[in-house]
């Protein structure tokens, strides 16, 4: 069987108690969560019209109710039991989930849960797990550790901070918000009390790290209806309407800037960009924000700020 083949029955299985569980299943939503389109699906579905029972009657073939928009099971001719999974396949999920728990950001209790399901019912599987050693895809040089058990304890922190590329170090206090883990490499994100504004501080650049006895008290995010950015202290950030409007193209790791800054349009790209247009304090502010996100970022407007940008990278690279 070729492995379009072979997908597909394996879909066609799984199809039977998805449905079965959900009735009046809209088919837009199944064939989302199958990962094919809504053409491919309404083929499936007619192809499980035709499976069954032998005998191959009226009353041994599956049956279901389909229409322009939802489809509902009303026989399942047995075959209502989600698939097994296969030795192999536990095995991977069980070491993946071992993974996923020492990855910084990630809900621990969860995973644990999770993973000790997995085990139980792998069986022989899941005791063959436990002798594979699972390292994470990032050095823990024990800070990451620090930071989570300063976020647990709800505490604020004062670090010392390398920044590449002001090739600078500095002394900042900040408040946790959560560890994250791009591209092989961990962060936390914080509300940075100096900078006045959420920062992301690579774990290996921090060079010391000091618990305060005081609360964190991160940002609180923009505002329900998008309008404003609620600082630290409580208070909420409005951009006066002449502030200066900028937009940004920007890649999937810098998209979090969406999250905390008040936009006036955000508009998804052909591949993973956004083109993002929001207002800044001044263009310096500007400046700092589109040097910070590097080479994920693409300053569209206005021209003046692509011009600081450019001779910003003009004086890096005579530098060196």
């Amino acid at each position: 069987m070729s492995s379009a083949g072979t997908d597909r029955l394996a879909r066609l299985l799984a199809l039977v108690p998805y449905l079965q569980a959900r009735p009046g299943a809209l088919i837009s939503e199944v064939a989302a969560d199958h990962g094919v389109s809504e053409r491919q699906l309404r083929d499936d579905l007619q192809l499980l019209f035709v499976c069954g029972l032998p005998g191959y009657g009226p009353g041994d073939l599956i049956d279901m109710s389909l229409d322009d928009d939802t489809v509902t099971l009303t026989y399942h001719a047995e075959l209502d039991r989600p698939l097994r999974l296969t030795a192999d396949e536990a095995l991977a999920l069980i070491v993946a989930l071992r993974a996923l728990a020492e990855t910084p950001g990630v809900d621990g209790a969860a995973v644990g849960s999770a993973l000790a399901k997995v085990e139980s019912a792998a069986g022989e599987a899941g005791r063959s797990a436990r002798q594979v050693a699972v390292t994470g895809g990032y050095e823990d040089t024990g800070v990451a550790g620090r930071v989570r058990g300063a976020l647990e304890r709800g505490r604020a922190l004062k670090i010392v901070y390398y920044t590449a590329g002001r090739d600078a170090t500095s002394e900042r206090v900040i408040d946790p918000m959560r560890l994250l883990v791009v591209d092989g490499r961990a962060y936390v994100e914080a509300w940075c009390r100096r900078a006045e504004a959420v920062r992301m501080f690579r774990i290996d650049r921090i060079d010391a790290l000091e618990e305060l006895p005081e609360p964190s008290v991160p940002a609180r995010g923009i505002a329900s209806d998008g309008s404003a950015f609620r600082l630290a202290d409580g208070t909420v950030f409005e951009p006066p309407p002449d502030s200066p409007l900028i937009t940004l193209r920007v890649g999937l790791g810098s998209r979090w800037i969406t999250e905390y800054y008040p936009c006036d349009d955000v508009r998804p790209e052909p591949g993973s960009t956004w083109l993002v247009t929001l207002r800044a304090s001044d263009l310096e502010w500007a400046r700092r924000l589109a040097m910070g996100l590097g080479e994920d970022a693409e300053v569209v407007g206005p021209p003046e700020l692509a011009e600081l940008v450019r001779s910003e990278a003009r004086a890096a690279l005579a530098a060196y």
